[in-house]
């Protein structure tokens, strides 16, 4: 039974508002009426949904910005969604006064979404109605390829690419958008810009999650081009922990690219890093990944890496920061070093019962 949906119906306030030809209504009218559909018309969440949208835009309502889903988050969960779509359309709307707002306020609107649903196992929902039902990846790389000269909205792009890739098809998708071609024109056109470098590495480390990506930054001669950067900037801890994390996730389940890595001199880059940066724990980390990653399937590669001097330095990294005791650890035995995989008993803490 169609019905139609008017300014006075109860128990909500029909919402408004006056956006150039079209109007618009608040995401609560549109929750509402999805579920007077369901109570009273006895409709299922789909049929709800269409209905509710077909009777909306029936009447020149914009629902460009409306989540078209049933309503089962919290009124608060309700207005994340609402705030993170706001920031969408104002990016695909495209104002050039205030683009880079635009974007900052989407990858922190992002960001807080998926925060707040870590802890109840709903980030990746979160991601996917922003992508899947909002086509989030392709506004935000449009918004990067018009706006190529300017380096801060480039920024802020890949540090919401690496934000939103957190599903292997996501992945995937900025691939097939044109997302890695992008990325990959950025590093190689302002290699010298550190805070772009930071953050294009940041998103190739979060797209590489996907194992045909892998394949496809080394085949666009991505890890050349990493290693490049590594060595540009390597005084700067942020932009070596990237690199050194980028790489350990090209390395990982992929001899070929194993391969390339050794070739390119990725490794050597890598304790070129640990001996610049020493206090850096994150930069010790993730070179260690790296290191164990490209061994962990070809031994072969032991002997030239620890002919490196990487021994020592894993060594001093287990010693000198807690949060390397396994990934360092694992590094040494891979390489064929002798390690104590096992924290001997020191006598502290209670004895031995047998």
């Amino acid at each position: 039974m169609a019905k139609v949906i008017t300014p006075v119906q109860a128990p909500f306030v029909f919402a408004v508002f006056v956006n150039m030809s079209r109007r618009r209504i608040a995401q609560e009218t549109f929750d509402a009426a999805v579920r007077e559909n369901m109570e009273e018309f006895e409709m299922g969440p789909a049929e709800a949904v269409s209905e509710a949208v077909e009777q909306f835009e029936s009447q020149g309502v914009d629902l460009s910005c409306i989540v078209k889903a049933v309503p089962t988050g919290s009124c608060d969960d309700q207005q994340e969604n609402h705030q993170v779509l706001l920031a969408l359309e104002a990016i695909r709307i495209g104002n050039g006064m205030t683009i880079l707002s635009d974007i900052r306020q989407f990858t922190e609107q992002c960001s807080f979404g998926f925060a707040q649903r870590v802890a109840f196992g709903q980030a990746h929902e979160h991601a996917k109605m922003i992508v899947l039902e909002h086509n989030g990846l392709k506004v935000v790389i449009d918004a990067a390829k018009a706006h190529l000269s300017n380096t801060s909205v480039l920024s802020e792009v890949c540090a919401t690419l690496s934000r939103l890739a957190v599903r292997n098809e996501f992945c995937q998708d900025i691939c097939d958008l044109g997302g890695l071609k992008l990325i990959m024109t950025l590093l190689v056109e302002n290699y010298e810009s550190q805070e772009l470098v930071r953050q294009v590495l940041s998103a190739i480390r979060a797209i590489a999650g996907n194992d045909d990506v892998k394949d496809a930054v080394a085949a666009a001669g991505g890890v050349q081009l990493i290693v490049i950067v590594m060595n540009k900037h390597i005084t700067n801890a942020s932009v070596c922990e990237q690199g050194c994390a980028c790489l350990s996730v090209l390395a990982l389940r992929k001899p070929n690219n194993c391969k390339v890595i050794m070739e390119e001199g990725g490794t050597m880059a890598a304790v070129q890093a640990m001996k610049t940066h020493p206090n850096a724990v994150n930069v010790q980390k993730q070179a260690c990944m790296l290191l164990r990653n490209v061994v962990s399937r070809t031994q072969t590669y032991s002997q030239l890496i620890l002919e490196m001097g990487a021994e020592s330095l894993i060594a001093s990294a287990l010693q000198n920061h807690q949060d390397c005791s396994d990934v360092a650890k694992a590094a040494l035995r891979d390489l064929g070093c002798q390690v104590e995989l096992r924290e001997l008993w020191t006598g502290k803490h209670g004895g031995i019962t047998n």
